[in-house]
């Protein structure tokens, strides 16, 4: 793309790519530490609920003083957007319901926006992805996270004239996860609650990734980006190392396990008995491809690719991810290039907040990662027919009705605050994407 060329330029010229960063948790933290070694790129400003632990943050992980003398620690994010004098903003709060309002501000204010915030995106990235192609600025997935890197492989393979058969991601899985709760959440990981607390991990956020959770908002993200579609029952999490790739993610009626051909899907590094999967993909994410003749077929097998049984299935991966190590491609592929790296094109896949264990009309949902729910991967028409709330707002509403272990929460089953504007905003991509049914 010969990014590093026109940064190099820029620095040369005077004239950085300036950033705004909402945000200073690990993911800003993991950005913000390739600042100083990326000359032409700036961070503007820093946008944090809590400005102070944020430049301490920026001086923890190496920054110069005068680096940090520069740079302004603001705790008003709409401010910084309104101000315009950034070319780039990075939504990396976490936080669904103040990244849509983050988003949409960023657009409104003619800035280019690159959302770390998947659980943002999914709760309604396709509504705001077509309003920043109508305002002419970039909405951008974070290049680092594996939704963006699947997508990047899926466009390789698609590009290159191959069908997609699966793409996705690993990690680490049992079926058991799906009940884990901040109190049990460290012992599935192998350390004690005193010790996590002295590395500064957030439990509930980290419980989000065992439980399910984030690998449905992940796999959300990417069938929304690419057009493939999730599984009609929630993932399967199929063991599968990096040579058996091709083997397990092939469609059942070719002797895999997928249930269709295009479809998302995470693989385990666990065994259902809780064995290592060996060479697992725990850190990195895949794709699945076809041989659409028997002249490709014979080309993998001359150059050694990892095929199937059939020698027909093959797999391309990348074994690890950066995080915000990697994020400055997205920064620059949209401030440079004006194009984004992976985007929210519809709207196919969708994450439900599913009871955890039975619950109570009265009790206080406490989101993903949290005590009370996990979220589910549905098929978006799916999730629209049964009326499903949304993981990302999940948060602090109070039951009305009593809900099964396993099964879905819906709008209808919580008192919703309409008048939120997270709220408004999902139910105006709700509204655009639903399939009017078909009168009789």
């Amino acid at each position: 793309m010969y990014i590093y060329q026109e940064l190099a330029a820029r620095a040369a010229a005077g004239k950085p790519v300036r950033v705004g960063l909402i945000g200073a948790g690990k993911f800003g933290s993991m950005f913000l530490s390739q600042i100083p070694t990326t000359p032409g790129l700036d961070v503007a400003v820093i946008a944090d609920l809590n400005p102070s632990g944020a430049k301490l943050s920026c001086k923890n992980i190496g920054w110069p003083d005068d680096l940090i003398d520069k740079t302004q620690f603001i705790d008003d994010a709409m401010a910084m957007m309104q101000a315009g004098d950034i070319d780039v903003v990075v939504e990396a709060t976490g936080n669904p319901v103040v990244g849509l309002v983050h988003a949409r501000e960023a657009i409104r204010n003619g800035i280019h926006i690159v959302m770390v915030n998947v659980e943002a995106d999914v709760l309604a990235g396709g509504l705001l992805a077509e309003e920043a192609r109508q305002a002419g600025v970039v909405y951008s997935m974070a290049y680092g996270d594996q939704p963006a890197l699947t997508c990047e492989l899926v466009e390789w393979a698609r590009a290159t004239g191959f069908d997609v058969v699966a793409a996705g991601k690993g990690t680490k899985y049992l079926a058991e996860y799906h009940a884990s709760t901040p109190d049990t959440v460290w012992d599935y990981y192998g350390m004690t609650s005193e010790q996590a607390a002295a590395a500064g991990m957030n439990s509930q956020m980290f419980n989000s990734f065992l439980d399910g959770t984030k690998s449905a908002l992940e796999m959300a993200a990417i069938a929304n980006g690419t057009g493939l579609t999730p599984p009609p029952d929630g993932l399967m999490f199929p063991p599968a190392g990096m040579d058996d790739l091709a083997q397990v993610l092939r469609p059942k009626s070719d002797g895999g396990q997928l249930h269709h051909k295009g479809q998302v899907e995470v693989v385990s590094s666990l065994e259902r008995d809780g064995r290592p999967v060996f060479k697992d993909l725990r850190w990195g994410v895949y794709v699945v491809i076809e041989a659409p003749n028997d002249y490709a077929a014979g080309c993998f097998r001359q150059y050694g690719m990892n095929t199937d049984s059939t020698g027909r299935y093959s797999a391309m991966y990348k074994p690890f991810h950066l995080i915000g190590l990697e994020l400055n491609i997205s920064i620059l592929s949209a401030a440079l290039l004006n194009k984004p790296t992976g985007i929210t094109e519809g709207f196919r896949g969708d994450v439900v907040a599913t009871a955890k264990r039975d619950l109570k009309a009265g009790e206080i949902l406490d989101g993903e990662g949290g005590f009370t729910v996990w979220g589910k991967l549905y098929p978006a028409d799916q999730s629209l027919l049964l009326g499903g709330l949304p993981i990302g707002l999940a948060h602090k509403v109070k039951l009305k009705s009593n809900i099964a272990v396993g099964q879905p929460v819906r709008w209808q089953d919580v008192d919703v605050d309409e008048t939120l504007e997270a709220v408004k905003i999902r139910r105006e991509m709700e509204a655009k994407f639903r399939v009017p049914v078909a009168a009789e």
